[in-house]
């Protein structure tokens, strides 16, 4: 994830002290992994109601309003993450209100977690995620940074102070109880 990560959590630090000079410096080096991130949420499929650009730029102008102790990169791309995947929702669902029936933004955990299912709605693989927080929100939040923040299980184990392995071995399980979640609601 970006170029300098060092840069970034230093741009952070002092943005998250209000030093408004940082703010061109930090969206040049943070774009490209924003953009990879809304890429994520559009993967299978386009929304007619925003595009992965306007996504990111609306995610930004959030991001640099919201008054937070950035802890480091890896904090700001999991909270990048959320917020995408929020305002993505949110444009959804106003679709399907305008709509009736309205095309839905069709994504997958990855290719690879869920390889034998066909694509799920983003409004259904929320109410999944919503329904494993309930049981088990370190679960839900694990799956968030994995697969719609893009972050490594190295970059999870040290944004949430969980060993690598406790990393992985929740992801699978995670992705498993979704993948049957998900089947049984078809």
């Amino acid at each position: 994830m970006g170029e300098a990560p060092g840069q970034i959590t230093k741009l952070l630090a002092r943005f998250g002290k209000g030093d408004p000079a940082v703010d061109s410096e930090l969206a040049e080096l943070i774009y490209d992994d924003l953009r990879r991130q809304a890429r994520r949420l559009f993967r299978s499929g386009n929304t007619p109601t925003i595009q992965p650009t306007s996504l990111v730029h609306e995610a930004f102008e959030r991001l640099v309003k919201v008054e937070v102790d950035w802890n480091d990169r890896t904090h700001f791309f999991a909270l990048s993450a959320r917020l995408m995947k929020r305002l993505l929702i949110n444009h959804v669902s106003a679709g399907r209100a305008q709509k009736r029936g309205g095309a839905a933004v069709r994504v997958t955990l990855n290719e690879q977690a869920l390889a034998d299912t066909s694509d799920t709605g983003l409004i259904e693989l929320t109410d999944a995620l919503d329904a494993l927080a309930t049981k088990d929100a370190r679960k839900a939040e694990l799956v968030e940074l994995k697969y719609f923040g893009g972050l490594s299980l190295s970059e999870i184990s040290a944004a949430t102070g969980l060993s690598e392995a406790t990393v992985g071995r929740d992801l699978r399980f995670a992705r498993a109880w979704l993948k049957d979640r998900l089947t049984q609601h078809r």
